[in-house]
């Protein structure tokens, strides 16, 4: 599979065309993915549209080796996870693969990320080698043109006069950050930037009580004078992301799709299905599996943006991705 091939739009009839050939792909070269569909029982000539393709589940990244073909990984990746709980691993054959999918996803929703001045509320590339968030928002400061990009984790100060100097400047402006760090921002200024972009990651780590997501919004919203806050979904086990202007409802770049299956028969996953548990299709993930069963919970709105609803009660807690709907 060529990635080049990837990141552009298709119609229904292309997407599942190239969903199927990556499939048969990744059963003959993926040799987790091959065990798994046989233990199925999968007759892969019987394979013949997007629901009846299996779906790996998420938790085979704690415990296998899930790649395509035989590599040495350029960078692994880690989940975030919970002290004490045992994290994924993604083995990156090729990380400008990774690169090429963030770069183009935050471009199909927002434009030319060159063009925007990235603040991140996060922990530095230093301090998290292995986060894919992290490696993604080192990628994006760097390929700014504003020298004020940077991460800024531990001096809010210097960031409140950043954002005061960018307002004025009428500079394009995103602000990541992890929910605890942009509620410590919160309690100590207030910054009316209309054209602010804010991303909340998600995730108290433990520093402060999980909180309902609109409440959390709300007070962003009075904190930086926006009228939304944007997120991102995306995790260690894939390499696109879907995107959300408000409201916590994502869309998905042309590459990547959300699908539903039945929460009591995880097997089941149609197109019919307006609500359950969230299977992801990602053709970036050509070197390890494109198929990926979630723990996760969301339903179809009427536009067609999938709503993300928390996580199966019986999942262990990701680390920083996903808040709980309380």
């Amino acid at each position: 599979m060529n990635f080049a091939d990837i990141f552009h739009p298709y119609s229904d009839l292309d997407f599942e065309q190239h969903a199927l050939a990556l499939f048969r792909h990744q059963y003959e070269k993926n040799e987790v993915y091959h065990s798994f569909c046989n233990m199925l029982n999968v007759n892969i000539k019987n394979i013949s549209s997007l629901s009846q393709i299996p779906f790996l589940p998420i938790s085979f990244f704690k415990t296998h080796h899930v790649k395509t073909g035989e590599f040495a990984p350029e960078i692994v990746f880690w989940s975030s996870g919970t002290t004490g709980s045992e994290t994924s691993q993604h083995f990156i054959k090729d990380v400008t693969l990774y690169e090429s999918a963030f770069l183009h996803a935050f471009e199909y929703f927002y434009g030319d990320p060159s063009g925007y001045c990235f603040l991140a509320l996060l922990p530095n590339y230093l301090e998290q080698k292995h986060s894919s968030l992290i490696y993604m928002m080192k990628r994006f400061i760097s390929g700014s043109k504003y020298a004020e990009s940077g991460f800024y984790l531990y001096n809010v100060e210097e960031l409140f006069e950043k954002l005061t100097t960018l307002r004025e400047k009428k500079i394009k402006t995103v602000l990541f950050g992890v929910s605890f760090a942009l509620l410590d921002f919160a309690e100590k200024f207030t910054v009316t930037f209309p054209d602010l972009m804010v991303f909340e990651t998600g995730g108290m780590k433990g520093r402060r009580p999980e909180m309902i997501k609109e409440e959390l919004h709300r007070i962003l919203c009075n904190t930086f004078g926006v009228k939304t806050i944007h997120s991102e979904y995306g995790m260690c086990e894939l390499l696109s992301q879907a995107y959300s202007n408000g409201q916590n409802l994502f869309a998905t770049p042309p590459w990547m799709k959300l699908l539903f299956r039945d929460e009591k028969d995880p097997l089941h996953c149609a197109a019919s299905l307006s609500s359950g548990v969230i299977n992801v299709i990602d053709f970036a993930n050509i070197d390890s599996c494109a198929f990926i069963a979630t723990d996760d919970l969301g339903k179809r709105a009427t536009n067609g943006m999938i709503e993300i609803l928390g996580r199966l009660d019986a999942a262990q807690v990701r680390g920083c991705n996903l808040m709980y709907r309380l």
